[in-house]
């Protein structure tokens, strides 16, 4: 009768010291914690540089800072554009960064409620730059620039809102409505 050789790792991890196991195990655990903080920090830098080149912009109408000491959750503002019907109204967004930012994109939504054809009642904003054609190269300034923009010219062909949607024609309308459900 002939016996069966041992394998070698089933050999190889017997003679393993147990602690030596557990200190690489922690090792590699470490690892990721490092590459983890890292990753944060680059983001970490690229928000701080945003924040620095949305302050120095001068534009008119947008804003955007951190929410106290995180530099992960901001707030933003966007006065609607002169000649659009958001003429005179201040809307608050909130902005949620991942971990994987610039490489994607921020989660973004109104927290003062917008009549819009393209914003649902929970705020959540159809924007082609805040899905599929998201870029590295945007930025918050790109985003609130291009939140304010949609605002006077909405998507009426893929819209969140179909009241706002259909009444979107009648400008007078949508205005009188607009004004009398805005909450600041």
């Amino acid at each position: 009768m002939m016996m069966e050789s041992p394998s070698l790792a089933h050999m190889a991890s017997q003679n393993m010291d147990p602690a030596a196991a557990g200190a690489s195990a922690a090792a590699a655990l470490k690892g990721n914690e490092s590459e983890n903080n890292m990753t944060k920090g680059s983001v970490s830098k690229r928000l701080q540089q945003e924040l620095m080149t949305l302050m120095m912009s001068g534009d008119k109408g947008i804003s955007a800072f951190p929410e106290s000491d995180n530099l992960f959750k901001w707030v933003g503002t966007i006065d609607g554009a002169q000649g659009t019907v958001y003429e005179g109204l201040r809307y608050r967004l909130s902005f949620d960064f991942p971990a994987g930012y610039p490489y994607q994109a921020p989660r973004v939504r109104f927290v003062t409620p917008c009549f819009h054809p393209n914003v649902d009642d929970q705020g959540f904003i159809c924007l082609d730059i805040l899905k599929d054609k998201w870029s590295a190269l945007y930025d918050v300034r790109s985003i609130l620039l291009s939140i304010q923009s949609l605002l006077g010219e909405p998507n009426n062909e893929s819209p969140l809102n179909t009241t706002a949607a259909e009444m979107w024609d009648n400008q007078d309308a949508f205005k009188t409505h607009l004004h009398a459900t805005f909450q600041k």
